[in-house]
């Protein structure tokens, strides 16, 4: 990777981190998961299960929707999901975040993988991560890989669909509104004090 390519992914993170990205939902961990869907295959053995047709997966605050899903899950019990899309329909998720005021983070891919373990993100081919307050989009970026640690509070962007980045392999976009204390008007300056006559002149 040259020199370039290495600020501009540093000039990313810092971007990313001034955005004020903050945790997930931390309650969404220990909450049961629901899942609707039209076909199920499951395998017990492997515990394996592959769902199909309007999937929809719900933890807490945690939202999945993709025409397929296939969800592993390891010995201690932690859940692996493999979301893919169809034909002009991407798969793509939904999350609440923890502080103030009404903050969720939203994404959407051609192929999206979540560790229930790591609470890691992954986000391949056409992707996009937005920060909403309330319904106003905070900040958004586009590119062909985002991986998305929502216990470190970080973000990574590849410009290759592979999670690599490589010297011709297109650009990534990047958007951050200004903050509501950017808008704020400055606050007016007080009138001078009028002089009054002194009595008898």
């Amino acid at each position: 990777m040259n020199a370039k390519m290495n600020k501009l992914m540093l000039a990313a993170t810092l971007l990313l981190s001034a955005a004020g990205v903050t945790h997930a939902e931390k309650a969404d961990s220990s909450k049961p998961t629901q899942i609707t869907f039209d076909q199920l295959d499951a395998d017990d053995v492997k515990q394996i299960k592959t769902f199909t047709g309007n999937v929809v997966l719900t933890r807490g605050t945690l939202l999945m929707k993709s025409p397929k899903a296939v969800v592993t899950e390891d010995p201690e019990g932690y859940q692996y999901v493999v979301l893919t899309s169809g034909p002009g329909v991407q798969a793509n998720f939904r999350q609440k975040l923890d502080g103030p005021g009404d903050q969720w983070v939203e994404g959407k891919a051609d192929r999206i993988e979540y560790d229930g373990k790591t609470e890691l993100v992954k986000l391949f081919a056409k992707a996009q991560i937005k920060k909403l307050e309330g319904s106003k989009v905070a900040s958004q970026v586009d590119g062909e890989f985002i991986s998305y640690d929502s216990r470190k509070e970080f973000f990574a962007v590849k410009n290759t669909s592979s999670g690599d980045s490589k010297v011709g392999g297109g650009q990534s976009t990047m958007v951050i509104q200004p903050s509501n204390k950017q808008l704020a008007p400055a606050p007016a300056a007080a009138p001078a004090p009028t002089t009054q006559p002194a009595p008898g002149k």
